[in-house]
């Protein structure tokens, strides 16, 4: 039997360009560029590696978000997967992490899986738990942030480093995975790839083909909201000290003012 592979990738707004907040506190995403998560890559190049190592596997690649984010799942069928699905409704908008991993369990479970394998955080919200609610909601094991993935014998395996030692994980199949930036570099996309990603199917999916109420999803729905929002303060020109036998005095007068030292 094929191993079904799931990668949660996210859509998001490009980390060099200027955002900002919408009017309704939500991620301003029309007036910046967008593109595949930097994070989500590593989960992608993990599941194509696992594939290449079974027998028979098929990468699936899953998002939720507008319209835009087809780029996301193009960028990752170029990259080799084998097809997509998309989750796109209007009254996703606004829609936290526990709103979004209800719709990615349930468009999960509707797909069919072994393993789901996903980014450490998204380079926008960065909060690194949806994988661990996404197996909650699932009701199957979480192995996190590992560095090194390997599935064999129905069981994933991997590494987990830490500050001061490296742990090492296993669970039984189905399972949901996070792999960090230090998982292995993602692969460039082919010019071959990036003509092939054009022919792969795209399944869209809407909250009723998942039979999700929009008062669960959305703005609304969501466990957590923003209250308020403010621009960050511009940064100040610094204080240039002329060292005319005085710098270091000068310095450390800085630094105690400052308690660090």
């Amino acid at each position: 039997m094929s191993l079904r592979i799931v990668v949660c990738v996210k859509y998001v707004p490009d980390a060099t360009g200027d955002r900002k907040f919408a009017d309704d506190l939500t991620v301003d995403r029309d007036d910046v560029d967008g593109l595949l998560s930097e994070l989500d890559e590593y989960a992608v190049e993990q599941a194509l590696q696992i594939a290449e190592e079974a027998d028979d596997a098929e990468v699936t690649v899953l998002t939720v978000g507008p319209e835009d984010a087809k780029d996301a799942l193009r960028k990752a069928l170029s990259m080799g997967a084998d097809k997509a699905v998309h989750v796109e409704d209007d009254d996703l908008h606004g829609s936290d992490v526990m709103a979004t991993s209800l719709v990615l369990a349930k468009a999960i479970e509707k797909t069919g899986y072994d393993v789901v394998i996903a980014g450490m955080a998204s380079t926008d919200g960065t909060m690194g738990v949806l994988p661990a609610i996404l197996a909650e909601r699932l009701g199957v094991p979480q192995v996190t942030l590992l560095s090194e993935v390997k599935i064999e014998d129905g069981k994933v395996t991997g590494r987990r480093d830490g500050d001061t030692a490296s742990e090492q994980l296993e669970a039984s199949l189905p399972a949901v995975v996070s792999v960090t930036d230090q998982s292995g570099e993602a692969r460039y996309p082919s010019f071959k790839g990036i003509m092939a990603a054009k022919k792969k199917p795209v399944e869209s999916l809407e909250l009723d083909d998942l039979d999700i109420d929009a008062d669960e999803v959305g703005l609304e729905g969501s466990w957590t909201k923003v209250d308020s929002a403010a621009e960050r303060p511009a940064r100040t020109a610094g204080t240039i000290v002329k060292d005319e036998g005085e710098g270091g005095k000068q310095l450390a007068e800085f630094l105690a003012s400052q308690k660090f030292i």
